[in-house]
């Protein structure tokens, strides 16, 4: 694998003319080529990342096609830009705690379907990288200099992570140089190190937040590939949120424009569960855990008095996936507000008279609002709406708190008894340590990663697809978000269990659903991907239509 091929050598002269006509016709049999390459001939194949003079440049996605409709989106390898590098056995073979597996490796070969409902006509798709120890490796375990940097907010399972990318490189390749970034990206050029063993990180795990410390913003390509070059580090675990992404995938492009041998691994981190792609993110499962007990303290309080009322606000900037399984695992939440799905206050079938209903019904409600709903009804945000923090994000104002202002106002015009408590658990929640399940997943995710950087592969992040994890290429997670698709039977089953109003016509209902682009004209994860940004349209014009919808009824 480390040896050029012919096709590659051709590449870096001007041929004659029958070399060059030997080399269109090298080009059209590869292209017809009825069988899924190994991993050296997709390497092979895949557009040059360099230009004539040798100088790498920007790389283009590795788009590999072969029969059938099989598409597979690879991810770049360091031999994509450092030709003849050698290669070593993997350690794992001699490693005493595998010698019961009874397949060591990952067959080259192997890929993961982004689609796994399909037609019997339908072509296979878009496919990636299956993730897992390759029989030979890129990096002899003596020359191993990684480190491990952690951006963004705090999330459940961030020193699980920490902690098993430390003893998995260890344990597993025999790696001891392992060095922790403080303070998030600024760290590299601000020389915030610390050594990281096994047992410096022995039960971080049992702790919440990160014990590296992390910063949103700080991100200098320059000043951040310098330090990583000048330390000598050669393995690269960055860990955060789909801003934390784009900042790993720029560093990745520096390192290959300098021809460095470092590998970049992404491990995504967003405990709202909006990474695209992946079926979910570390912390998700438990925050909606840590979520019922909030919910359960609005209920208590809220049965125990006249009228009374319990307003919980979730995470979920721009998806309501916490609010809305936190709603789902609860069945004590009575009405459940997120960011896809827009709502208007006042007038027929409003929220408003939704709330008095429920009173009357009930004597007490439980209310469950993601911190992006409501953005556009808020007056006093229209100042706020385009501003960011430092790490690109939206800034929002307290919809909860706005939310529970207007039941008061609402419901003190009509003379009623209101008890309102309001529960915002946001920081409690963050702060948690992970729980079993998240724990067990970060562990895997670790893995994953460690497993893909040894054997060369780069420019990378690693999660589950249709659970199996593989290999994605930074740009598919941050090119779009992971929402609530409120035309689907998820939701449906929401609205069935709170018996809350849509707070959208049928009108509206059919649009979204008509507008959503018809699944046989489009082909693997395209499909997906149009039908995120269909919903995200759809979504707009349904926020736009209700708020007019409320503007007309409150002012008639």
């Amino acid at each position: 694998m480390g040896s050029m091929s012919n096709f590659d050598q051709q590449q870096g002269s001007i041929p004659n003319s029958s070399s060059f006509d030997r080399l269109l016709d090298l080009r059209s049999s590869l292209s017809s080529v009825k069988r899924v390459p190994s991993a050296s001939n997709l390497r092979s194949r895949s557009s040059s990342m360099g230009s004539e003079n040798g100088t790498p440049k920007k790389s283009d996605p590795k788009i590999v096609r072969a029969a059938a409709g099989y598409v597979l989106e690879d991810v770049p390898h360091v031999t994509d830009y450092i030709k003849g590098l050698p290669t070593y056995p993997n350690p794992l073979q001699d490693n005493p705690a595998y010698s019961v597996v009874k397949q060591y490796f990952v067959n080259e070969d192997d890929t993961v379907a982004c689609q796994i409902v399909v037609h019997k006509a339908s072509p296979r798709g878009t496919h990636f990288r299956r993730a897992g120890p390759r029989q030979k490796v890129y990096f002899e375990s003596d020359e191993v200099h990684a480190c491990i940097v952690t951006c963004g907010g705090l999330c459940p399972g961030l020193n699980t992570v920490i902690r098993e990318i430390v003893c998995g490189l260890y344990h597993m390749y025999g790696v001891t140089r392992i060095l922790g970034i403080e303070g998030g990206y600024k760290g590299f050029y601000a020389r915030n190190t610390i050594p990281l063993t096994p047992k410096s990180v022995n039960d971080i795990h049992k702790r919440g937040g990160t014990v590296l410390s992390t910063s949103r913003g700080g991100h200098d390509t320059s000043k951040i590939v310098d330090s990583i070059q000048d330390r000598g580090i050669n393995q690269v675990y960055i860990i955060g949120g789909d801003g934390t992404q784009k900042g790993a995938s720029v560093i990745f492009e520096e390192i290959q424009r300098r021809g460095l041998k470092v590998a970049v691994a992404g491990i995504p981190k967003t405990i709202d569960n909006d990474i695209a792609v992946i079926d979910k993110s570390f912390g998700f499962d438990t925050a909606v855990e840590e979520a019922q007990r909030a919910i359960n303290a609005a209920h208590v309080e809220a049965e125990s008095v006249e009228n009374g009322i319990g307003v919980v606000k979730l995470m979920g900037r721009y998806s309501g996936f916490i609010a809305m399984y936190a709603t789902l695992a609860s069945r004590d939440v009575d009405c459940c507000l997120i960011p896809e799905s827009p709502f208007y206050l006042e007038g027929k079938g409003g929220l408003l008279e939704f709330v008095e209903k429920r009173l009357k019904e009930s004597g007490h409600m439980v209310i469950v609002v993601a911190e992006g709903a409501g953005q556009e009804l808020m007056a006093e945000s229209i100042r706020t709406m385009h501003n960011e923090d430092a790490s690109g994000n939206k800034l929002l104002l307290d919809v909860g708190l706005w939310l529970s202002q207007k039941i008061k106002e609402h419901l003190t015009k009509k003379q009623k008894v209101l008890n309102l408590k309001y529960i915002d658990p946001t920081y409690m929640i963050r702060a948690v340590p992970s729980n079993a399940s998240d724990n067990v997943y970060s562990t895997l995710l670790a893995h994953s990663a460690i497993h893909g950087a040894m054997a060369g592969y780069t420019g990378f992040t690693v999660g589950p697809v249709n659970g199996r994890h593989a290999y994605i290429p930074f740009h598919r997670i941050t090119e779009t978000q992971n929402k609530v698709v409120i035309t689907d039977r998820m939701w449906a089953r929401l609205l069935s269990s709170t018996n809350q109003p849509s707070f959208l016509s049928q009108v509206d209902v059919e649009d979204a659903k008509k507008e959503e682009p018809p699944a046989q004209f489009l082909q693997g994860d395209d499909k997906k991907r149009c039908s995120e940004e269909s919903v995200s349209n759809n979504c707009s014009k349904l926020s736009s239509s209700s708020s007019q919808k409320s503007t007309g009824q409150k002012s008639a």
